[in-house]
C-alpha cells in the first residue's frame, strides 16, 4: 500500500474503526487490536483494548497469537480479521463464531471468493501457544499452523446456508481486503451501504416516523441525510439494539436506525 492501512478513510471512518467497531456489534465479548512495536494507530472505539505485537517482522500470525493470548482468560474462542476489510458485515463474524460453537476444531477457517481466509476466520483462544512455538520454530506462514490443529474450512455454500449472511452479504465481500492504491481506489468508490431511517417523537417532523431507505457507512452520516446532529439530545437506536450516540458507528446494509430524543427519554 506504500503507507499504513490502518488510518486509511472511508466514508465517514478510517479502516481500523470501522473494522474494530464492527466486532464491537457483531460480538459479545472482548476486542482486542495489536499493534506492531511504536506503531501509532488512529482513534479507536471506547472500550477497545490495544495490545502491542511483542517483535517487529514476524508477520501476521505473530499478531494472532498475542491477540489470542490477550483474551484467552475471558474467551474460548475469537474472530481473527485483517484491519482492512471495510465490507465486513456483522452477519459473516457471527456466522463464523456459530460455526465454532457447533465444532471441536480448533480453527473454522473460512474456504470463501476461491481463497483461504486465515485473517477472516474463528480460532481457539488456546491456539496462542502453539501458534508461538511454531513462529520460534522459524515458520512464519499463516498456513504452516494448519497442520498441527484440527481445522474445519467452510465453502462459501456453507457459510451462506446462514440466512442473514445470504440476505446482506450474498457475494461474501466480506472477506475483499485493501492490499494496493488500486484497491483502496475500487473501496473508496463503492457507494456506501443502504440502511433504513425512521424518527421518533419530536424528531419525526411532518412526515411522522416513516422508514426511509438512505445511503450511509456510519450513524453521523444516517443522522446527516435526515437533518439530525448526534448529540446530548439525540441518540440512536440500531436494529432495535442498544442505543448510540457515535457519529462514527459503522453502518451496514440491512441496518435499521431509529433516531430518537434523549430529553423524552430515549
Amino acid at each position: 500500500m506504500g503507507r499504513p492501512k490502518a488510518g486509511l478513510a472511508w466514508h465517514g471512518s478510517t479502516f481500523l474503526y470501522r473494522t474494530s467497531a464492527l466486532l464491537g456489534r457483531a460480538v459479545d465479548g472482548p476486542v482486542v487490536v495489536v499493534a506492531a512495536p511504536g506503531q501509532t494507530l488512529p482513534g479507536l472505539p471506547d472500550g477497545v483494548a490495544v495490545v502491542q505485537d511483542p517483535v517487529e517482522g514476524l508477520g501476521p500470525m505473530q499478531g494472532v497469537a498475542a491477540g489470542l493470548a490477550a483474551v484467552a482468560d475471558r474467551a474460548e474462542i475469537a474472530f481473527v480479521c485483517s484491519t482492512d476489510m471495510p465490507f465486513l458485515h456483522p452477519a459473516f463474524v457471527r456466522r463464523v463464531l456459530r460455526g465454532m460453537d457447533d465444532t471441536k476444531a480448533d480453527m473454522l477457517l473460512p474456504f470463501a471468493r476461491g481463497f483461504r481466509q486465515p485473517l477472516a476466520a474463528g480460532y481457539r483462544t488456546s491456539l496462542a501457544g502453539l501458534i508461538t512455538t511454531l513462529i520460534g520454530e522459524g515458520d512464519l506462514r499463516p498456513g504452516m499452523l494448519f497442520k498441527h490443529c484440527e481445522v474445519v474450512q467452510f465453502d462459501d455454500a456453507q457459510l451462506l446456508d446462514d440466512s442473514a449472511l445470504k440476505r446482506f452479504d450474498p457475494e461474501l465481500e466480506s472477506v475483499v481486503n485493501v492490499n494496493t492504491p488500486e484497491d483502496y481506489a475500487t473501496a473508496l468508490g463503492r457507494r456506501p451501504p443502504t440502511v433504513v431511517v425512521e424518527r421518533f417523537g419530536a424528531l419525526a417532523g411532518k412526515d411522522g416516523h416513516r422508514p426511509t431507505e438512505i445511503e450511509a457507512a456510519t450513524l453521523g452520516a444516517a443522522a446527516d441525510a435526515v437533518g439530525l446532529t448526534l448529540d446530548r439530545h439525540v441518540v440512536a437506536a440500531v436494529n432495535g439494539d442498544q442505543v448510540y450516540r457515535d457519529a462514527k458507528l459503522p453502518l451496514v446494509t440491512g441496518d435499521s436506525v431509529a433516531f430518537l430524543s434523549a430529553d423524552a427519554g430515549g
